[in-house]
């Protein structure tokens, strides 16, 4: 591809490269560089890749791609951001994969993975397609499952694999949409068929700082979208609504939206509940259990419907729905007590969680969790708090502590715990929490380990060490079962 095209649709403020470069590959990593490449600088967080300029030409690189002039002679184009013009000409250079395929873009705080994987399976039962998914789990081309470091990919690696998914066949994809993925451009370029708001609530202040600017980041995919499916039951579904630039089909409980759900009976093994769309009605059966699973299922019955598909054959499809690893993931155990694995990790996931199984539990709900370091502090005590007032019993351990130390991250949840009459206890150690939390049972309980969910590793320093909390129950329930 000759350079002028690979900058088609890029917002070129200087042109000092030959424009017949013929270009194989691009890298935003120096180390990546190499003959036929086009490097591109990225100011990130920790460093600033025009320092890596001389780096990448002396690996072979044929030009860069930046926002300011580089020193010596060096062949080069300025834009006015680089990460946006990383994604466009990522998109260009993978022939703009995502057109053709159909692209649905989940966004919110909570329910997104749910949201995709029962969206997936929905397309594959009612369309006999073949669908592609990214998301926070990992990646699926079909049945084949790709491991990912992040929710939304880089946008280079991103439309890679959009190409891969084209090239096997794929004609959907459904792909939760970060907060940072849009502000950062990683989906710049791509047009979502259809756009899923989940909720909103407390998470990543760290990085956006406040609610608004986090809810303003969310709503950019609306900008990307043909229709937007919106969760009305929301609080800041209004914010949303203002800044659609699309159609929107809403849904919720009760009257009001356009999709609603209404009989609702909840039980340990799922949900049910009559939804209603215009003329249409249908008992919706999901075995997740949860209040929670009743948005996440309209949001995907809505998203189906403005691609054409009747409510009755949502409804099929979702009756044999699976869950998802890491969410509400029932692990066996050696009695009867109930043990649950589930990613909540911020303010209202765990709450949702909790109160979930309080309507099911006939012992105790006993939660088990921490906090993430190098993250959103101010989430800690408010976590602290929510699990005194939601839970019988509350083991406060460690997350991914990262660079923090484990223990001051500890005494800013247990901050939030005082003033309550919820008795709890404080175990660092996650390993030896669970232990303590199993050795500790009573008949009847239900024990969540909150905060990990899919993840098999803890991060601690820079260090990502395996710790599967599967095998962390099972190696306690077997030396329990030595010992008996």
């Amino acid at each position: 591809m000759k350079l002028r095209d690979l900058l088609r649709d890029v917002e070129v403020l200087e042109l000092r490269a030959d424009e017949q470069l013929e270009v194989t590959d691009i890298c935003y990593d120096s180390r990546r560089a190499a003959p036929g490449s086009v490097f591109v600088a990225i100011r990130g967080f920790e460093t600033d890749g025009h320092r890596y300029i001389a780096p990448a030409m002396e690996r072979g690189a044929g030009c860069a791609v930046c926002e300011e002039a580089p020193e010596g002679d060096v062949p080069y184009v300025i834009v006015r951001d680089s990460r946006l013009a990383l994604a466009i000409m990522s998109r260009n250079l993978f022939g703009d994969p995502a057109s053709e395929m159909t692209v649905i873009g989940v966004t919110g705080t909570n329910g997104k993975t749910t949201t995709t994987y029962l969206l997936k399976h929905l397309l594959e039962v009612t369309l006999d397609a073949r669908v592609g998914l990214i998301g926070t789990n990992g990646n699926m081309i079909g049945s084949e499952f790709i491991h990912t470091e992040r929710t939304t990919p880089e946008s280079y690696e991103l439309q890679k694999l959009f190409r891969e998914m084209a090239d096997s066949g794929c004609t959907h994809v459904v792909m939760e949409v970060s907060s940072h993925s849009l502000v950062l451009h990683r989906v710049a370029g791509i047009h979502f068929a259809v756009g899923i708001f989940t909720n909103l609530t407390q998470d990543h202040l760290d990085f956006h700082g406040t609610m608004e600017a986090y809810a303003e980041a969310k709503a950019l995919m609306f900008g990307m979208s043909s229709i937007g499916v919106i969760n009305l039951d929301d609080s800041w579904s209004g914010f949303m609504l203002e800044r659609c630039r699309c159609p929107v089909l809403t849904f919720a409980e009760g009257g009001g939206a356009d999709l609603t759900a209404s009989d609702i009976a909840l039980s340990a093994s799922g949900v049910e509940f009559t939804a209603r769309y215009a003329a249409q009605s249908a008992r919706v059966k999901l075995g997740i259990p949860g209040h929670f699973s009743v948005h996440n299922a309209l949001g995907v019955i809505g998203c189906a419907l403005c691609l054409g598909i009747g409510l009755e054959s949502c409804a099929q499809a979702l009756a044999d729905a699976r869950g998802v690893k890491g969410r509400v993931e029932v692990v066996p155990t050696d009695g009867d007590y109930t043990i649950l694995i589930d990613y909540a990790h911020t303010p209202d996931a765990l709450e949702n969680v909790l109160r979930a199984m309080r309507a099911v539990t006939k012992g105790r709900v006993v939660a088990l969790f921490g906090c993430g370091g190098d993250r959103d502090r101010t989430k800690r005590p408010i976590m602290g708090r929510i699990a005194a007032e939601n839970a019988d019993f509350v083991v406060v351990t460690s997350d991914n502590p990262r660079t923090e130390e484990p223990g001051a991250i500890v005494e800013d949840i247990v901050a939030g715990l005082e003033g309550t009459d919820t008795p709890h206890q404080v175990i660092v150690s996650r390993p030896e929490a669970i232990e303590w939390a199993i050795e500790h049972h009573e008949p009847g309980d239900v024990i969540i380990l909150a905060g990990k969910g899919h993840e098999d590793y803890q991060v601690i320093g820079h260090e990502k060490r395996h710790m599967d909390e599967r095998e962390i129950v099972a190696d306690i329930l077997e030396k329990r079962k030595m010992h008996k």
